[in-house]
């Protein structure tokens, strides 16, 4: 778990927990005694090699005690499966929740790790009749092992693809009862939602996430933040971004500071509202 227990050149991210919770966040650990905002989402929430990834900086603009509840390549089975996340977010006086995409959450196909939804654990009768001459034993990862169904064959994927896209708006929807009335949902990509009628992208974070499941969870927010990533944020790479060498590659890959400075700028606006 490097994003923890960073080495030379690395971040030290405070690592922190609450409550009975076993889910390892972001710290320095916040109080839950007084006013918070919290803010559920993953890697790009946790900021994965940001010095100050943006609930650190929005905290700072809308003057409001924010708790990073972010995890690295967490899928919203996280919150779900734990009640001590839920009583948090329930108590909050805003919840954000930034749109994670849909491959990481256990379904009638497969089941993924409770708390480190990444991690593939195996594969369900229905997955197995559907890729017969699949070795589901080779996976460790959802990803890996959704982009090699695909490759096998785009017409028996596409059945895999639905049953995602169906638990990720149930569970959704579950989430953001748990969490109450005022809760403002994040997108946060370098790329706009996609229509459903486009062929499955898996290179495109939030994978799976479509414009119309948006609009089918709209209703339940008090509002919804689209930061679709600038030109100039995504030319910026990962200049003042902290790795060590054997991250580089994977700190290209996330948001760098300009595209966390402007989630932060949107976002405190619609606190400072919601709060006043």
């Amino acid at each position: 778990m490097a994003f923890v227990y960073p080495g030379a050149g690395a971040l030290d991210y405070a690592p922190c927990r609450y409550g009975t919770s076993r889910v390892v966040f972001r710290g320095p650990a916040k109080s839950l005694d007084v006013p918070y905002v919290a803010v559920l989402g993953g890697t790009e929430t946790y900021g994965k090699f940001v010095p100050e990834p943006y609930p650190a900086l929005v905290e700072a603009e809308a003057g409001v005690q924010v708790v990073n509840l972010g995890a690295v390549n967490a899928g919203l089975d996280v919150y779900l499966n734990d009640p001590d996340l839920l009583e948090i977010a329930r108590g909050a006086e805003v919840v954000v929740v930034q749109i994670v995409g849909a491959q990481n959450l256990s379904n009638r196909f497969y089941k993924v790790h409770r708390r480190r939804n990444d991690r593939f654990l195996g594969a369900h009768p229905a997955l197995r009749a559907l890729f017969p001459e699949v070795d589901f034993t080779e996976f460790s990862f959802t990803r890996h092992m959704l982009h090699s169904l695909q490759k096998i064959s785009v017409e028996r994927f596409d059945h895999v693809v639905e049953e995602l896209r169906a638990t990720w708006l149930a569970r959704m929807q579950r989430l953001m009862q748990e969490a109450g009335t005022r809760v403002v949902l994040l997108w946060f990509s370098p790329h706009r939602p996609p229509r459903a009628d486009r062929a499955a992208d898996l290179t495109r974070e939030p994978l799976l996430v479509t414009a119309e499941m948006l609009a089918r969870v709209r209703p339940m927010a008090r509002a919804v933040i689209e930061v679709v990533s600038s030109s100039a944020a995504l030319a910026e790479g990962a200049r003042g971004l902290a790795f060590t060498e054997l991250e580089e590659p994977a700190a290209r890959g996330v948001p760098g500071l300009a595209a966390h400075r402007d989630v932060a700028a949107r976002l405190a606006v619609v606190l400072r509202q919601m709060l006043e």
